[in-house]
């Protein structure tokens, strides 16, 4: 069996950025997938399911509202390894357009007050395993450190 593209990338050397996993084509259109890395793999703890459980909720509502991308979002959610989440978009695109895209995001989360959406036992699955203090933290960190000023090294796997 072959080995996926996400298992070819050099975890060791990966660090929070803004990737692209990979690019599919579905008939005309190009799906591309994107690696929003927010923790250094094997090197840092990960993100705890409560807050990754809170960005997924805001990060996805923010994203499916949004006026100039909402209709390209096909997907965003959470790495099974928690250190970070795929974003689906329709389009064949690179890191540099969807940057501004994701810092709207992040500051939406870092900012959010209020019930998060979708949290109830009505629309959710697990709607209490949620921490939105800590989502606040974790989108404060990554804007602080990765996405307010984005190096080009940040945007391409690394070798």
């Amino acid at each position: 069996m072959e080995k996926i593209a996400s298992f070819t990338v050099n975890h060791i050397l990966l660090t929070p950025g803004v990737y692209v996993s990979r690019k599919d084509r579905i008939g005309a259109e190009t799906i591309t997938t994107f690696d929003i890395r927010m923790t250094s793999p094997n090197d840092e703890p990960v993100m705890n399911t409560a807050p990754v459980h809170a960005i997924e909720h805001l990060g996805a509502t923010f994203l499916r509202n949004d006026e100039e991308w909402k209709d390209r979002v096909l997907y965003f959610g959470p790495m099974g390894c928690r250190t970070g989440f795929y974003l689906l978009l329709a389009g064949d695109l690179e890191p540099e357009d969807v940057v501004p895209l994701l810092q709207r995001c992040f500051r939406f989360i870092r900012d959010f007050e209020g019930e998060i959406p979708g949290a109830s036992p009505m629309d959710c699955g697990n709607y209490t395993d949620m921490n939105l203090s800590m989502a606040k933290w974790w989108a404060k960190r990554f804007l602080d450190e990765t996405l307010e000023n984005i190096s080009r090294e940040h945007m391409v796997y690394p070798g």
